[in-house]
């Protein structure tokens, strides 16, 4: 179990070297946006392309590290509410319903978006890469929510009832 949180820390570790990295790259290019657009006499072509495209990574990658370090989104004032059996079931419950979300629609939605693409070879205008590259990302976002999930299953079915972790006790 050591070594699946290890190898789950060192995948985390990655993804948040990646955003920065894309982070600092965003913000490189918005910048050159700007400067050729209110300083030189021609406006560059292709930065507001790869600003998009950098923005779907960055979201969807970002939403993946979020849901790890469980910052993401949630409405967890009613089941506070209820006995710490029941919260325990209803968090198994949100578990399951998150990986198949993550199977079926970032996994085998995103590769299939991602093959077709690349199979009618659209690309993108101003660039010319190939969009199903930008859509990788989908896959990708669906594996790690997927492997969080199941580190998060496996917390979850590890801890006795009483003692599971909110949303607001991370936070604080």
């Amino acid at each position: 179990m050591n070594s699946f949180i290890k190898i789950i820390n060192l995948i985390d570790n990655g993804i948040r070297n990646i955003l920065n990295f894309l982070l600092v790259f965003l913000v490189l290019d918005v910048c050159w946006q700007v400067i050729t657009r209110f300083v030189l006499p021609e406006p560059s072509s292709y930065t507001e392309e790869i600003a998009r495209f950098l923005l779907i990574w960055i979201g969807l990658l970002g939403a993946a590290h979020a849901y790890r370090q469980s910052m993401h989104l949630g409405i967890d004032y009613f089941v506070a509410k209820l006995a710490p059996a029941t919260q325990k079931n209803i968090r198994l419950l949100v578990l399951l319903l998150c990986a198949v979300f993550a199977i079926s629609v970032f996994i085998i939605g995103g590769i299939n978006l991602a093959l077709i693409t690349l199979e009618l070879k659209q690309q993108s205008a101003a660039l010319g890469i190939k969009m199903g590259y930008v859509y990788l990302v989908l896959p990708i976002t669906g594996c790690l929510i997927l492997l969080y999930t199941v580190e998060l299953l496996i917390n979850t079915l590890r801890c006795p009832s009483g003692t599971l972790r909110t949303q607001d006790d991370s936070i604080n």
